[in-house]
């Protein structure tokens, strides 16, 4: 069993009665919420970063597990919200490597890890890899 930990401080004022700050290892994120300052980070865009950034670890992972090596991974992950709550979310990898493995091989990869991507597995809503 794990357990991970983040501290969430509140700083409110008059310019953004929602600002607040998330402390990570030793990384403090700016934060506020959609609808506060559109310039720090909010919980939902958080959800949707930790999903994609969790994709991409276990893309990396199982790439050097068949000895693949990768170059450069970008995504552009979208999250879809309707009324109060999520109703999917997008991931939208780029992905090159030294020598190109295939189409099949770099879906096989991405399937497997969706499959291990244990922030996916947690969410009650789709998370689809185009």
């Amino acid at each position: 069993m794990s357990t991970f930990h983040a501290e969430v401080t509140w700083h409110g004022n008059r310019d953004d009665l929602r600002a607040h700050t998330v402390r990570m290892a030793q990384q403090d994120l700016a934060c506020s919420s959609n609808d506060g300052d559109l310039d720090k980070a909010d919980p939902e865009e958080m959800l949707v970063g930790a999903i994609s950034a969790c994709h991409m670890l276990w893309f990396l992972n199982r790439s050097r597990h068949e000895r693949l090596r990768v170059t450069s991974y970008t995504d552009s992950p979208e999250g879809e919200f309707h009324e109060d709550h999520f109703t999917r979310v997008v991931l939208r990898p780029q992905v090159e490597f030294e020598s190109d493995p295939g189409e099949d091989t770099t879906r096989r990869l991405h399937d497997a890890a969706h499959e291990r991507c244990y922030i996916a597995n947690s969410v009650n809503f789709p998370v689809v890899v185009e």
